[in-house]
């Protein structure tokens, strides 16, 4: 999934740039409206400030999505009610006023991308791996594979963005609850067992201090 961030403040884009990639996405940040309008290949996520040296950042949201229909995310100091109604109103799908933590704007990206991406298709293939989300049943190099349902949906998870690293607060998050407190750890027990089930360590790679991903197909 690829997020641009549209910010002219070098050190704020940067390090939103930084947790962006670290979550897996790729980030990239431009510092002014034309260059945000002019952005190519379009982006999955637009994080827009409303504070640009050329453009005002409304402006810019009327125009992304007069042209698109790409997540936007307002991403300002601006925190009155009557900025939010009128950058809502012109199109934006979320606001998030500074400062804010990295974990928050990450799920508020999870949101938007849930609401405004195309449906997962009812089978999701990576070469030989088939996992079909309405059965419930996955498949893998001619074989069916039965899975628990939380390794199931771990490997949903993953099968529905090959390649992209997941985090492992994504991956909870999705296949236990949005407010998991447990133990992480359970995590690495289904991860483990659905390896073993697989028969194919290298299916499933492990990205050490960012979470989890597929490799490439088989």
């Amino acid at each position: 999934m690829r997020v641009l961030v549209v910010e002219d403040d070098a050190g704020i884009a940067d390090s939103l740039v930084r947790g962006l990639d670290g979550a897996g996405y790729e980030a990239r940040s431009v510092g002014s409206g034309r260059a945000a309008l002019a952005a190519a290949p379009q982006p999955d996520v637009v994080l827009l400030d409303l504070g640009l040296p050329d453009i005002d950042g409304v402006e810019v949201c009327r125009l992304l999505r007069r042209g698109s229909d790409v997540a936007i995310i307002v991403v300002t100091a601006r925190g009155e009610e009557g900025d939010r109604v009128v950058a809502l109103d012109e199109g934006a799908d979320d606001y998030l006023v500074k400062p804010f933590g990295l974990a928050e704007l990450l799920a508020r990206v999870r949101a938007v991308l849930r609401r405004t991406r195309p449906q997962e298709p009812e089978v999701l293939v990576h070469g030989s791996l088939a996992v079909d989300v309405r059965m419930h049943k996955v498949e893998f190099g001619g074989r069916e594979i039965p899975l628990t349902p939380k390794e199931f949906d771990i490997l949903q998870c993953l099968a529905a963005d090959p390649g992209r690293v997941v985090t492992r607060q994504e991956i909870l998050e999705r296949a236990w609850d949005a407010h998991w407190y447990g133990p992480t750890k359970v995590l690495d027990v289904h991860m483990a067992a659905l390896r073993r089930k697989l028969g194919s360590p290298r299916l499933i790679e492990t990205v050490y201090g960012r979470g989890f991903r597929l490799g490439p197909a088989e």
